[in-house]
């Protein structure tokens, strides 16, 4: 253990053989009539969400679905998000998340690939459900679509299409019993089939546990909110204090959570297993924009808020920033791409009550891989992504592969082991066989681990460029351009260079109402980085291009470049 590590915060924990279900049956018995998920006028009491997903769970296996059936959440956030999951779950199935805005390609391959018997849908959204779903598809197995109703937070314009597959939720619920249907669920089970979000190749299933899902639940509960997770008498889980250790983050049974990122992504939906075993109140917002987020956090005095770093620089260059309290915030959270330094301190400064903390993960390690611990007296590293939380081990090897361990402070690829890495791809044992091998998950991404253990990232494997044979991480530039007064968000991709290689290409998003010169900008950067690592182009753009959990699409800036290298955007400069 490192002189790092949080005085009180154990090494290692105790990982109890529950279900994602049971958690939920936990947090219905500790908080009960609290408020477990606000939809606008919508609430569900933690008693409720589990009687609601409970009908549900019978409801499905009178609909014939059976142990280890894949279910598709074809879902925008909602409260029926929520009890759609865990009602499948309850009843023995797998849940496999897929963001409504899939076109239907897309769904079609996910539904093959999983063999999906049920799927539940959404008004806005079933058309291409049914489109993709086609009958006369051999490799299509779906049986039947269930509508949730529209929400506060996920309306629909009109009604879902006439089609014998489809059944309004509470046709397919109505007359079950509101208790636990009894179904045997083992931790060993698949939980998730949870598709990962293919911005540069084809979306990949990953086969998460039941005990992945409760581990990674239990380590975030220790690091984020200083409790442990254990058993009682009657086999549920219960929280208890770590003694002496005061949280500086999540306060169980009285925090406020507003979530924006989709539950389709691990991200927001591991953390909203870890939030409501705490008993934590989640407000769902809609689709999002900066000022329903600044007027949901006042409004509900939020405690924690997580987001992806698209989401905290809109919310940032927001004009109303200031003109809301939010002091009632205890944690800001980054998550799902890195964040840059500047934006770290600006975060800071809007919310001065809270610890900003940036984290790291991804699918494949079920969510959270290293953060910094959200415990009283903690220490932190600027610039780094967390230390690796208790039973996680991060090593650094060559890049491409090799036995070889690197040293401290050496960059490599980050190669992750502990109880939170999952058990492979779906469909795909060759893909499995080369990401996940002795126990150990080689992540793509490129990082080093100090001495004292802080892990940092400096992007992923496939966006490194070489230059004249030197390495070139777009992470460092970007968090450069960032550091520009006049610069809100920008991205750096490499261009084919026949002579050199590859050479740093930058998209950049101005500020609101700052103009940026391309020229100024590689000026500003060529005076802070060595020369092989200057930016050779400079686009002024409008946005960037993300994915729905946060995520820039580097694939389509490259697509941009072109053989010309005019993208769309007003300005551009090369060198």
């Amino acid at each position: 253990m490192n002189a790092y590590w949080p005085e009180g915060m154990p090494a290692s924990l105790d990982y109890p053989e529950l279900t994602v279900g049971e958690l939920l049956t936990s947090a219905a018995r500790l908080y009960g009539d609290r408020a477990a998920v606000v939809d606008g006028p919508e609430r569900l009491s933690f008693s409720q969400l589990r009687e609601h997903a409970s009908g549900f769970a019978h409801a499905l296996r009178d609909a014939g679905v059976r142990d280890g059936d894949a279910i598709l959440l074809h879902l925008p956030n909602s409260v029926w998000f929520l009890v759609a999951y865990y009602g499948a779950l309850l009843a023995g199935a797998s849940v496999s998340p897929a963001n409504p805005l899939q076109p239907a390609p897309g769904l079609r391959a996910q539904l093959r690939d999983t063999g999906a018997v049920l799927a539940v849908s959404h008004p806005a959204h079933v058309a291409a459900l049914l489109d993709a779903a086609d009958p006369r598809d051999d490799g299509v197995a779906l049986r039947t679509i269930v509508v949730v109703p529209p929400s506060a937070c996920a309306p629909s314009a009109g009604e879902p299409p006439g089609d014998d597959a489809v059944v309004p939720l509470a046709d397919f619920v109505a007359g079950r019993p509101a208790g636990a249907p009894g179904i045997t669920v083992a931790a060993g089970d698949v939980a998730h089939i949870a598709y990962t979000g293919g911005t540069t190749g084809v979306p990949k299933g990953v086969r998460v546990l039941h005990r992945n899902v409760v581990a990674n639940v239990v380590q975030m509960t220790a690091w984020r909110a200083a409790h442990l997770v254990d058993v009682t008498e009657n086999g549920g889980a219960r929280l208890s204090p770590l003694p002496g250790l005061p949280g500086a983050g999540v306060r169980p049974g009285t925090a406020v959570t507003v979530m924006v990122p989709p539950l389709f992504h691990a991200h927001a939906l591991i953390h909203a297993n870890f939030l409501l075993l705490c008993g934590t109140t989640v407000v769902f917002t809609g689709r999002f924009s900066p000022e329903r987020l600044l007027e949901a956090i006042e409004h509900h005095r939020a405690t924690y808020v997580t987001g992806s770093p698209a989401m905290w620089h809109a919310l940032l260059g927001s004009p109303g920033l200031d003109d809301h309290d939010l002091s009632s915030v205890q944690v800001i959270s980054s998550g799902a791409a890195p964040i840059d330094a500047a934006a770290l301190r600006a975060l800071g400064t809007a919310f001065p009550n809270a610890v900003i903390s940036e984290g790291y993960g991804m699918t494949e390690a079920t969510c959270l891989v290293a953060a910094a611990p959200l415990v009283c007296g903690a220490r932190s590293e600027p610039g780094s992504v967390g230390l690796p939380m208790p039973d996680t081990t991060v090593r650094i090897h060559p890049v491409g592969g090799g036995a070889d361990v690197l040293g401290p402070n050496e960059t490599g690829e980050i190669w992750v082991r502990g109880p939170q890495v999952t058990a492979g791809y779906l469909n795909a044992p060759e893909a499995t066989g080369e990401q996940f091998t002795g126990g150990w998950l080689r992540t793509g991404d490129i990082g080093r681990v100090t001495e004292e253990g802080f892990v940092f990232v400096s992007g992923r494997a496939k966006d490194m460029l070489l230059y004249k044979g030197y390495n070139v991480y777009p992470r460092e530039l970007e968090d450069v351009l960032h550091g520009h007064p006049g610069v809100a968000t920008a991205a750096v991709v490499g261009r084919s260079a026949p002579r050199v290689g590859q050479e740093p290409v930058a998209f950049v998003v101005p500020r609101p109402g700052a103009r940026v010169d391309p020229d100024e900008v590689m000026t500003y950067v060529a005076g802070r980085v060595l020369p092989y690592k200057r930016i050779r182009t400079v686009h002024v753009v409008d946005a960037l291009p993300t994915s729905p959990a946060g995520k820039i699409l580097k694939s389509e800036l490259h697509a941009r470049i072109g053989r010309d290298d005019r993208p769309a955007g007003p300005a551009s400069r090369s060198r």
